[in-house]
């Protein structure tokens, strides 16, 4: 398949990936923003640009995650909604939470209850939101995972959320690209 080269410099057969390097960098900031809320997440994906693949571009986000002290984490996970929390706003954050937590479209008044519940126990025991991948899962699950971890020592615990929010900000990061190539199909223009 042939290639075709953009504005940014970079031969890519991606389009959302090609848009994404056309962007201003006040836009690139708030499309990686959404994406992941740790200034530092996001300024050294802004400085990464502009990359070779999406490969490239998901590489540099799982790098700059693991970058990122616990204080830049607390902040990326401030951003999340509570699982079982209805999302409202408009924006790509939010329609990206709302479609991630459907698997609680369906869910009873007792999960709701439950969920809320494990959410206060979670918050109190470890000081930041229960973050959980949940693209795929119901909401059983969230809440047998919510009640499973909060038995997990602190040192546990950061490490599975570091994971949950690399699987987030990795999907999100797609997400972003495809919704640019959607949006400008045919490639920069």
């Amino acid at each position: 398949m042939p290639s075709a080269a953009y504005d940014s410099g970079v031969t890519a057969d991606d389009a959302g990936l090609a848009r994404f390097h056309v962007l201003g960098t006040e836009d690139a900031r708030e499309a990686l923003r959404a994406c992941c809320a740790a200034p530092a997440w996001v300024d050294a994906m802004l400085a990464g640009r502009p990359y070779p693949s999406r490969d490239a571009m998901l590489g540099r986000a799982r790098a700059a995650l693991a970058e990122l002290d616990w204080a830049g984490v607390r902040t990326a996970l401030d951003a999340h909604p509570r699982i079982g929390e209805r999302v409202s706003g408009g924006g790509r954050e939010a329609s990206w939470s709302r479609s991630e937590q459907s698997g609680m479209d369906g869910s009873s008044a007792q999960v709701r209850t439950a969920l809320v519940e494990a959410n206060r126990a979670y918050e109190e025991r470890f000081g930041h939101v229960f973050l959980i991948f949940a693209t795929g899962r119901t909401d059983i699950e969230m809440l047998e995972a919510a009640r499973t971890r909060i038995g997990n020592d602190e040192a546990t615990e950061r490490a599975i959320v570091r994971e949950e929010l690399r699987k987030i900000v990795e999907l999100r990061v797609a997400k972003l690209l495809d919704g640019l190539a959607a949006e400008h199909p045919g490639g920069t223009t």
